[in-house]
């Protein structure tokens, strides 16, 4: 379900796949060839949302804001399963693992890891392309180039698998 909030749509790209069960509200934007799967909840209804190109928000996610903390994924970012993420920044290419809670003010680096069922707390900060991990979220090394690859193998499998849910859509 699309809702508006007050004078706020939201703003999906043509080429998003947009699962069934899903809610969207008010001020969100979601970029191109960008996957929100069953049971999200993206509510744009305090600051705006900003979801950018190639992006994945698995099953039973919740994206929401505090007042005057917009909450912004920059392209190819992975949400695993479950996620929380409230008023944060997710820089490129990071992944957020199932069942991690990302605060308000809190910033994830390009291409960093989050551990699953993780919690990073407000206002911190994770450096790019690190591995954290726990609650709280504590960084606890380098990416390696494994690591990279399989977030890469992710990513372009989730481009994929919403695509093809895409085409679907269209035939039905």
């Amino acid at each position: 379900m699309i809702y508006p909030y007050k004078d706020k749509i939201p703003k999906i790209a043509e080429s998003a796949f947009i699962a069934d069960y899903v809610t969207i509200t008010g001020d969100v934007i979601v970029g191109d060839e960008t996957s929100i799967w069953f049971q999200t909840v993206i509510r744009g209804d305090v600051a705006p949302t900003i979801i950018g190109n190639k992006v994945n928000i698995q099953d039973l996610c919740c994206l929401h804001q505090s007042p005057n903390n917009p909450l912004i994924l920059e392209d190819e970012v992975t949400v695993g399963h479950s996620v929380v993420l409230h008023s944060s920044i997710i820089r490129k290419k990071a992944l957020i693992g199932m069942g991690s809670i990302i605060l308000d003010q809190a910033e994830i680096g390009e291409g960093a890891f989050i551990g699953a069922g993780s919690l990073v707390p407000p206002g911190k900060k994770i450096p790019p392309n690190s591995l954290a991990l726990g609650r709280p979220a504590k960084v606890v090394r380098t990416l390696n180039s494994d690591d990279i690859k399989d977030m890469e193998r992710i990513r372009r499998e989730y481009v994929e698998k919403g695509q093809y849910y895409k085409s679907l859509q269209q035939t039905t």
